[in-house]
């Protein structure tokens, strides 16, 4: 036996010492919204890229890039640093110079949402675009498309949504809404991983999307992103963004892979200037790793139970709290679509007769851990409070009545796949005494 693979055996040990017992829930014991799940591979996978030592993005990466373009049905995918980097590199691809009169510029809007995730629209205002934040529905929490006409002006260039929780927005409205009036629509696709709409995976419907996996995603390399499409000039655009904005092409630790490295002039360069450090964005490094990949590689193998077991979870949460209908807002799928929940979202009602603060308070002392809908209302946040006392810098389109409901009333709790039927019985058992007055702590 070769010393890899001793060390690999000892590590396959080590899991079955350290994390192969499963102790059965019982009540009392912490429900998390979240978490990682994860065998041997995975940290077979760590190791065995560690010993490789080859730390930036290599073989595990190139292997990662192509399955999961293969599974979701893209052509192109690049690995990076983590979802929010995915943001940022989709949304400033549609920036370049190299997209002539279609690149966005600052000054021009972007229709979303405020009930979601910052990053999602801190590109947008990063750069000096305009978001234009239209209101969502209820059950849905996607959103509201009949309001699309009144979002939209003379300086309207892209639309950039997340699928809410595994939730698709209505893509067949959206998606003509763009073509009629030729806009970009970027997908986030970061909390909705292998959901799907009219039989497609959602990432496919726009011409950019991203991915996050972050730990308590669909699937996690602890941090890590992904940004895939079917253009090839955009993932050039992409790829260039994230190495830094330089010209070249190659594979870390490839040179020359186009032939052309010393026998091009471009800018103002002298002729034959070295391609690998040729300039043609403003970039950054948001690189992934190799040791990210090896993780993801195995993750990835493992998505399609993923994917089964939160839609078992929710669908048991969903069934179970059938009955509290008086008391909450239930969550629906959005029409045409096959949701990969990401959580079960519960908007209390104004007539349950308790509030949002009093039911999350009762389920974290029963060491059930609750989330808000993220921002709630992201233009009420503090990072907004200048725009809002100058009136610049945004634009909503009416009341955004329903981003407020989700602000004050709505809560989330988890269906990850680490769930097991007794966590989600206790769970219903404990929400349904909370409604029922039979309150003990």
């Amino acid at each position: 036996m070769t010393k890899r693979a001793e060390i690999l055996k000892l590590v396959k040990d080590y899991y079955a010492e350290q994390f192969g017992a499963k102790k059965d829930f019982k009540p009392g014991d912490r429900i998390t919204y979240a978490g990682r799940v994860f065998d041997e591979k995975e940290l077979e996978n760590l190791v065995s890229a560690s010993l490789d030592f080859w730390l930036t993005s290599g073989e595990y990466t190139a292997k990662f890039e192509e399955n999961l373009s293969r599974l979701l049905g893209v052509k192109y995918c690049s690995l990076v640093n983590s979802g929010s980097s995915a943001n940022l590199l989709a949304f400033m691809a549609l920036t370049s110079p190299k997209l002539g009169a279609k690149r966005l510029k600052p000054g021009d809007e972007v229709i979303t949402v405020a009930a979601g995730f910052p990053t999602t629209i801190a590109p947008i205002i990063q750069y000096g675009a305009i978001p234009v934040f239209v209101d969502v529905t209820l059950p849905t929490y996607n959103l509201d498309v009949s309001q699309l006409e009144k979002a939209l002006s003379g300086k309207t260039k892209a639309i950039m949504l997340a699928h809410t929780l595994g939730n698709p927005f209505d893509l067949k409205t959206v998606k003509a809404f763009c073509d009629k009036h030729h806009l970009w629509l970027i997908e986030d696709n970061c909390d909705s991983l292998g959901s799907k709409y009219d039989g497609q995976y959602t990432g496919n419907f726009g011409q950019i999307a991203t991915s996050s996996f972050y730990p308590p995603h669909h699937m996690t390399m602890g941090e890590g992103g992904a940004v895939y499409t079917n253009d090839h000039k955009l993932i050039k655009i992409v790829n260039s963004l994230r190495d830094w904005g330089r010209d070249c092409w190659c594979a870390s630790g490839k040179d020359n892979s186009c032939n052309n490295r010393f026998k091009q002039q471009l800018g103002e360069l002298p002729f034959g200037y070295d391609h690998k450090y040729t300039y043609s964005h403003f970039g950054y490094n948001l690189k992934a790793t190799d040791l990210q990949a090896a993780i993801g590689c195995a993750q990835l193998e493992k998505l399609p139970g993923f994917i089964k077991a939160r839609k078992k979870n929710w669908q048991k949460l969903r069934q179970g709290l059938a009955g509290l209908a008086d008391k909450f807002i239930l969550p629906e799928p959005t029409e045409h679509s096959d949701p990969s929940w990401f959580g079960f979202m519960l908007t209390v009602k104004k007539e349950a007769g308790f509030t949002r603060q009093e039911i999350v308070n009762y389920l974290e002392a029963k060491k059930i851990q609750t989330r808000m809908l993220f921002a709630g209302n992201m233009i009420k946040h503090p990072c907004f409070d200048e725009m809002r006392k100058s009136g610049h810098g945004y634009r909503a389109v009416g009341e955004l009545t329903k981003t407020d409901v989700i602000m004050n009333q709505t809560f989330w709790v988890g269906v990850y796949p680490g769930m097991t039927d007794g966590m989600l019985d206790y769970l219903i058992a404990v929400i349904k005494e909370f409604c029922q007055g039979e309150k003990n702590v």
